[in-house]
């Protein structure tokens, strides 16, 4: 358990958890777009977690360590 702790991986067990709706809603997009982002190959957008075919959850440490990741701060030098 503490290799789990360790390596953030319990993070996803005690943090929260989006729908595709709450999500979209959250960031401003459609939630079509989460399903065409998570479908495409190389899969784009946040990390996914597939709880069965129809049901998709986001992780809030993912999103937002991804947004942090997309994140451009004018002045900055381009990744």
């Amino acid at each position: 358990m503490t290799e789990l702790l360790e390596h953030g991986t319990a993070d996803l067990l005690h943090g929260g958890w989006y729908t595709t709706e709450e999500l979209a809603d959250l960031i401003g997009v459609d939630p079509s777009t989460l399903r065409r982002w998570r479908t495409a190959r190389p899969m784009q957008g946040p990390p996914v977690v597939k709880m069965s075919g129809a049901v998709a959850r986001y992780s809030s440490h993912d999103v937002e360590n991804w947004l942090r990741n997309h994140r451009i701060t004018p002045g900055e030098p381009s990744r």
